[in-house]
């Protein structure tokens, strides 16, 4: 039972602790963001297991992780208001060749991310070119660029 318990409370901690910390570090990964993960990885690991490292406490943890995420994800079919909680809603951090500050700081993005994806996702080269930007849930920014590039300076 303590490592159903160790599982349950690890789990929303993590869940927590992204969720602060923001979507975009989840999109794309560095190598920083790597060694991070890897590091969480196993501190999340001894965590968990503590002392038992049977294999059959493994198998129970994982499956009290695997069911914490089925439970969450039929809470998020059910309640809209808890889907937005834990995943955010997408924002929108560019109109009209105009970033939206505010939002972009809450999001912890800068110009330099917007332009890095608009210049991957379209070839653009100013922020004048992009009529939309939005942070999608995952973290991945998307472009949506004006119909004349030339139209917004």
């Amino acid at each position: 039972m303590d490592a159903v318990l160790r599982a349950i409370v690890i789990y929303f901690f993590l869940l927590l602790i992204f969720r602060v910390a923001g979507r975009r570090i989840l999109s794309e990964v560095t190598t920083f963001d790597f060694v991070l993960l890897l590091i969480v990885a196993e501190a999340t690991q001894q965590g968990l297991l503590g002392d038992d490292f049977s294999i059959t406490n493994a198998f129970l943890v994982i499956i009290t992780l695997v069911g914490i995420d089925i439970a969450l994800a039929g809470l998020k079919q059910r309640w809209k208001w808890f889907e937005k909680w834990i995943e955010s809603a997408p924002t929108l951090i560019v109109e009209n060749g105009r970033p939206l500050k505010d939002r972009m700081d809450r999001a912890r993005i800068d110009e330099q991310d917007i332009m890095t994806a608009a210049r991957k996702l379209h070839g653009l080269e100013r922020m004048g070119q992009i009529k939309y930007a939005v942070l999608e849930r995952g973290g991945a920014i998307t472009i949506i660029p004006m119909h004349d590039s030339g139209s917004v300076a």
